[in-house]
C-alpha cells in the first residue's frame, strides 16, 4: 500500500490544492497550502501523488484513515468465524441452558458466523453417548431455519462436536422478514428498517460472543481442566 504524505512530509511544490469543503482552490503552493491547514485545525493529504501537479486535499487525516480502512475491509468481505458453544462439562446440562446456547447461536449464524457445539462427556457417561446426541440433535433441529448442518458429529474423546453453517437465503429471508415487521410496526420504510437491524445485529453479536466467553470461562473456572475421569 502506497504511503500517504501528510503535511510536511509533502516535499513538492506547488500542489493542486482542494479545500475542506471539496472546493477547488487551483494551484498553490505547497507552503501556502498548509498555512491554510494549520489555520483551519485540520491536515494537508495529498490524495493523488501521480498527478502533476499532485493533488492534495485539506481535511481531518484522522477520520480519512478510519474510512481508508473501512474499505479496504469491506473489499476484502466479511471473514466468517468459528464460534464454538459448549454443552456444559457433562450431558446432564439443563434444558434452559441448552435453550440459551441455541439463542446464542442464532445471533452469531444470523451474523454470517458458523457455530460448533461441542458436548463433552464426563466418567461413565461415554456408555450413553446416545444422551450427548440428542443434546446436539436437538440445537441442530431448533436452528434448522437458518442453518444446515456442515459437520455431522465427531467424536474427539470424550467429547462430540457439530458444525452449523449459515443457510445463506434461510438467512436472508429471515432478515427481510424482520425489517418488514420493524418497518410496519414503527412507520418506517423496509430500508431504514434493515439498516436499523443491522445496526441492532451488531450490537447482539457483541453481546452474545461476551455470554459465551463468560460462559467458557466460568465452566472451566467450576471444574478445572478436562479429564477423562
Amino acid at each position: 500500500m502506497q504511503r500517504i504524505r501528510v503535511n510536511h512530509m509533502i516535499k513538492i511544490s506547488p500542489i493542486r490544492l482542494i479545500g475542506p469543503e471539496n472546493e477547488q482552490v487551483g494551484v498553490v503552493d505547497t507552503p501556502d497550502a498548509l498555512k491554510r491547514a494549520m489555520e483551519a485545525g485540520l491536515d494537508l493529504v495529498e490524495i493523488s501523488p501521480d498527478a502533476r501537479p499532485p493533488v492534495c486535499k485539506i481535511m481531518d487525516y484522522g477520520k480519512y484513515k478510519y474510512e481508508l480502512s473501512k474499505q479496504s475491509k469491506n473489499k476484502g468481505g466479511k471473514a466468517a468465524e468459528m464460534k464454538e458453544l459448549r454443552l456444559g462439562r457433562s450431558v446432564k446440562i439443563d434444558p434452559h441452558d441448552v435453550q440459551v446456547r441455541i439463542d446464542q447461536a442464532r445471533k452469531f449464524l444470523l451474523g454470517g458466523h458458523k457455530v460448533m457445539f461441542t458436548q463433552r462427556f464426563r466418567g461413565r457417561e461415554i456408555t450413553h453417548k446416545e444422551i450427548g446426541l440428542d443434546n446436539l440433535a436437538r440445537v441442530r433441529d431448533a436452528l434448522a431455519d437458518l442453518s444446515k448442518v456442515e459437520q455431522p458429529p465427531r467424536w474427539f474423546g470424550k467429547a462430540a462436536s457439530i458444525i452449523l453453517a449459515p443457510d445463506k437465503p434461510k438467512v436472508d429471508a429471515i432478515k427481510r422478514k424482520m425489517a418488514k415487521e420493524k418497518a410496519a410496526r414503527e412507520g418506517i420504510s423496509e430500508e431504514a428498517a434493515m439498516k436499523a437491524h443491522e445496526a441492532e445485529e451488531k450490537k447482539l453479536l457483541e453481546a452474545a460472543e461476551a455470554q459465551a466467553a463468560k460462559a467458557m470461562a466460568e465452566d472451566d473456572a467450576l471444574h478445572g481442566p478436562d479429564t477423562d475421569e
